[in-house]
């Protein structure tokens, strides 16, 4: 009798352990006959094959069967296809206007499509079986569904003990009502405003009974959780030993069995990774399994990381698929199968578990120790100078530590997700479900340098913030108010020991100073806005607050000079982008975001403060023309001139530039009156700038430039002091 092989191993199959043979007279052991993509357990009933090779002798689940588009070509047909197949074929090409090369290069590139990159078997070195590690989340799959049964039956009883005490309280509030009526103490307007009392409270208490039954539900949940992470990562354990892995197998890199102590990392972010680049591959097949549905964990995580060659790029996969689901914005449907595909995430629709919760699920499948961290953080709402209160549950936030290449590394999956509208092409996104949305992550909250984790999120415990010196809670509140991009920017404070609140002196100035990064910082520009701390008004008086704010550059150093015209606390935020002077000569409205807010306190004022004149928006002095516009002061290269009755600015042209504008303003002075003060002259490649003032004070010139194609842009813009003797 002829031996038969496997078609999956090779080896020989028995009786016993035999699976067909197939419509393609293939054969399979039992514990072979899988997915060829991810591994699934299949059965004589639910395998399918290649729908588009029928060359492909591999089997698959019905999920990532590879099947035909309607715009696919004919498959490509046998050698010994009858006549009528190879006239049909024949047709189709003249029909197509195809010729044979094209043709052959189509169905080559239609052969090897398939939804995802095959999983070798044989090769893959998968820890943990897989219908071991199904068969445990199963388990814990009915520890769940026994958890939400008890969550629903206590939020019933909660619901029908808090209508019974309101109803009695209520019944009882307007009993004693009638009484006072009828004896003549109250009326009819004290009714009224008796029930809107009661129904205050009753919000209130309804509120409070659920903010804690969500809190005590959260809690149950991630102590779940945590338990089954353990039981995950001991199967791991178990498996490695039981197979004989050891640690120095190349094929597996090395990882703790069990979680070592927090500690700081060995070294920073960029030493792992310095662009994320390096993990487009671990990106994409993210993004693309971000659109499919899968009815385990197990298959999922599988599918996700099974391009992965080490813990941080399964780390990563995880956190690039649960961004890019971006959980907030799911909407589940009542009476959800606790087995479809979205019913594994039910923990999002009770409101027990959140993106930490999740991310800490899906490492124990992929074999990573993770950790949910407690905390404060400088989240929506919060301000500079702001209280963090032990007893509150307001700026309360967790997030992830993950144990990745040898260290414990920060990991915020929620503020890494972002939601954007029409992104620009060329971005690593993924694209919504209608078509038109797209998500955008943010890369600064993987694997987060603690050094910079600790600008925005306070653990509870020190320990967690894996610096060599930990902050005190004191410490954090006084810390700067930064956001990602400052990081991203590779923006420093040139002052090591300046904190988010900053007094002025006595005639009410403040600096913010913040020194650019080497490379990449000639793109970047900035802008702010100054209002009043305890309000959102950005005037005082009648006049603009930003009037009462000089921001300039020079020696790679980016400065804010506040004035401030009057004893109140201040709110400055700081904004910043990158920009290339081609963008910005297209006069295209540029989109600024945070990077960081100070709150400026004034507790003595001796002088009154004049506004800046009313200029165009933005930086002062020369270095922005000499930036995007290749435009060099010859004459005056600082913001501020001191100058008599008139005054000559002189510029070297590095790029043709075809027109020059200035205007001259000034407090209290109509524009037109100073319009004739102002001109411009261009001979080779000298610009200069001839100003003529009217009367000594203090004047501020724009100046606006163009080339032959587009209209005028704003260049600089100067602060001048004239006197006339």
């Amino acid at each position: 009798m002829a031996k038969l092989s496997c078609h999956r191993c090779g080896k020989q199959v028995y009786p016993t352990d035999k699976v067909g043979p197939l419509k393609d007279s293939s054969f399979f052991h039992n514990g072979c006959f899988k997915c060829y993509i991810c591994g699934t357990r299949l059965a004589l009933k639910t395998y399918c094959n290649n729908r588009n090779n029928h060359e492909d002798k591999e089997v698959y689940c019905s999920n990532h069967v590879p099947i035909a588009s309607p715009h696919d070509l004919p498959m490509e047909k046998k050698a010994n296809g009858s006549p009528k197949e190879r006239a049909a074929e024949k047709q189709y090409k003249i029909d197509a206007g195809i010729n044979d090369m094209k043709i052959a290069h189509a169905i080559k590139a239609t052969g090897v499509a398939k939804p995802y990159p095959k999983i070798m078997h044989e090769g893959a070195k998968y820890v943990v079986d897989y219908d071991d590690q199904t068969r445990l989340e199963l388990i814990h799959r009915g520890q769940e569904d026994e958890l939400y049964k008890n969550f629903g039956d206590e939020r019933l009883m909660e619901h029908e003990r808090f209508e019974k005490d309101t109803r009695e309280e209520w019944e009882q509030a307007l009993a004693d009502f009638a009484k006072k009526f009828e004896r003549g103490q109250a009326n009819k307007l004290q009714k009224d405003d008796l029930i809107r009392q009661l129904t205050i409270k009753r919000e209130k208490k309804l509120e409070t009974i659920t903010q804690r039954r969500k809190e005590r539900e959260r809690h149950k949940t991630a102590e779940l959780v945590d338990v089954q992470a353990r039981e995950m990562l001991e199967l791991f354990k178990q498996s490695r030993m039981q197979n004989g892995f050891s640690e120095a197998d190349q094929a597996l890199p090395s990882y703790p069995a069990t979680p070592p102590p927090p500690a700081p990392p060995s070294c920073p972010k960029r030493m792992v990774y310095t662009s994320t680049e390096v993990f487009e591959s671990i990106d994409q097949v993210a993004i693309d399994i971000a659109q499919s549905e899968f009815t385990s964990f197990t298959e999922l995580i599988r599918i996700l990381t099974y391009n992965a060659t080490c813990d941080v790029d399964k780390a990563r996969a995880i956190y690039r698929w649960i961004t890019i689901k971006n959980l907030n914005t799911m909407v589940f449907e009542e009476g959800l199968d606790s087995d479809s595909p979205m019913g594994l995430l039910r923990g999002i629709k009770y409101g027990t578990e959140s993106y930490h919760v999740l991310f800490k699920r899906l490492c124990s499948y992929a074999g990573l120790h993770s950790v949910v961290i407690k905390g404060f953080s400088k989240s929506a709402g919060y301000q500079p100078g702001l209280k963090f209160d032990e007893g509150s549950y307001r700026f309360r936030n967790t997030w992830n530590a993950a144990y990745l290449d040898g260290n414990w590394r920060f990991v915020q999956c929620n503020w890494g997700a972002r939601h954007l509208v029409n992104a620009k092409e060329g971005e690593l996104n993924g694209k919504g479900a209608d078509g038109n949305l797209r998500y955008e992550y943010d890369d600064h909250y993987f694997m987060t340098d603690p050094e910079e984790f600790i600008y925005e999120f306070f653990p509870s415990d020190a320990s967690w913030q894996l610096l060599p010196r930990p902050l005190s809670l004191s410490q954090f509140e006084r810390i700067p108010f930064v956001r990602s991009l400052f990081f991203k920017y590779g923006l420093a404070f040139t002052d090591d020991t300046l904190e988010s609140q900053i007094y002025t002196d006595r005639t009410g100035a403040a600096s913010v100073s913040i020194r650019l990064p080497e490379k990449g910082g000639e793109d970047l520009i900035f802008h702010y806005n100054l209002k009043l701390y305890d309000s959102e008004d950005t005037s005082m008086n009648g006049m603009s607050l930003k009037r009462f704010v000089m921001q300039s550059v020079g020696d790679k150093v980016v400065s804010f000079r506040v004035h401030a015209p009057a004893p109140r606390p201040l709110l400055l935020d700081i904004f910043a982008n990158s920009v290339s002077s081609g963008h910005y000569l297209t006069g295209q409205p540029i989109k600024f975001k945070s990077v960081c807010k100070f709150k400026i306190m004034c507790e003595e004022l001796s002088v009154i403060m004049v506004p800046l004149p009313e200029c165009a928006s933005g930086e002062w002095g020369p270095a922005k023309a000499r930036r995007l516009f290749g435009i060099l002061p010859v004459t005056h290269p600082e913001p501020i001139i001191n100058t008599g009755r008139t005054a000559e600015i002189r510029f070297k042209m590095t790029k043709p530039l075809s027109e020059f504008v200035a205007s001259l303003h000034r407090n209290r002075t109509d524009d037109r009156t100073l319009a004739p003060c102002a001109k411009c002259q261009i001979r080779g490649d000298t610009v200069s700038i001839w100003v003529e003032f009217p009367e000594e004070g203090q004047y501020g010139l724009d100046i606006y430039t163009s080339d032959t194609r587009q209209l005028l842009t704003h260049c600089c813009k100067y602060l001048i002091h004239s006197r006339l003797n």
